[in-house]
Formats: structure tokens, sequence, C-alpha cells
């Protein structure tokens, strides 16, 4: 990740963030503290002002960024006993390609090799579901697999055309 600084005379300080390929967000902070944030489509593009911030509320925004108020785990540097598999919960939509099929038609591990180790509907979790379980729009599916293998599932939850 790149950052840019520059100093923008009268009014202060220009922050150019590289977010994604060649995106940018651009953070403009004035001397009198407030903040504005913009974001770029690519370094040549004009920036689009999304918001802006009292410098109170850009701290308490900053804050919750930094992980202050929540910490969230950075799954990329886990450890777990599990070897290289992780636990992920996956939404199924209404035009997934999933829906209406039991886990036996839909064949995820044989296609993805993860496994759907629950399924949460509504207020009801059903553990360890069996091959005869039928998907619905609005489960989540609480899957375990590696990386890659939870990658190829979510595409398959996404997909619309099976």
């Amino acid at each position: 990740m790149t950052v840019y600084e520059t100093d923008v005379p009268g009014v202060g300080k220009k922050f150019e963030v590289e977010i994604d390929s060649e995106e940018r967000l651009v953070i403009l902070l004035h001397h009198d503290g407030k903040r504005e944030v913009f974001h770029k489509a690519d370094p040549d593009a004009d920036a689009e002002r999304l918001f802006s911030l009292s410098g109170q509320l850009a701290r308490k925004v900053g804050a919750i960024l930094q992980g202050a108020y929540f910490q969230p785990v950075e799954t990329d540097e886990v450890e777990v006993p599990l070897g290289e598999a992780i636990i992920e919960w996956l939404d199924v939509g209404e035009g997934a390609a999933l829906v209406d099929q039991t886990l036996a038609e839909a064949a995820i591990r044989q296609q993805t090799g993860a496994s759907v180790i629950a399924i949460q509907r509504d207020s009801e979790t059903l553990p360890n579901p069996g091959p005869e379980e039928t998907v619905a729009a609005g489960d989540i599916l609480v899957t375990m697999g590696t990386r890659e293998e939870l990658e190829s599932l979510e595409a398959l939850v996404e997909s619309s055309d099976a």
C-alpha cells in the first residue's frame, strides 16, 4: 500500500491512499480540523467527494477503523488447529444456484472440496446437516475448508446458474 502526502497551501495536507489496483482514497485534512474524503477511480481521474467529518468525529471513526472498539481477527494471520481449514458463514441469496437443492443434489464437497457443517435458518441452527437437507433462500451456511475451497463455494452460492 502506498500513501502519497502533499502540502496544500492555505488548506492543510492531502493524503492519497492506494486502495485497489489504481483506485485511491483521498483524505484532505484542513488546518481547522475538518476532514474531507474523496474517491478517485484512477490516479488521473477527478476526485468524487464522498463525505466530510469534523475533527472529533474523524478521530472516533479512525479509532473504530483501527480496532479500538472491536478488534477483528485478521484471518490471513491466524493459526488454528484445523490445519489449512477455516470456518466461514455464507448467506444464501434468492437467486443462488443452491436454492431448493438438497445438499446431496448440490454436491458441494465434490464441486468445491468445502463442507457444510451447519445451516442457520432464522433462529434455528441445524448442526451437521444430512445430505437430504434442502438449502433455502435466506439460509446461512456454516462452512469449513481451505481458502481456495471456500472461494469456490462462495462463487457457487453467489452464482445464479448451476
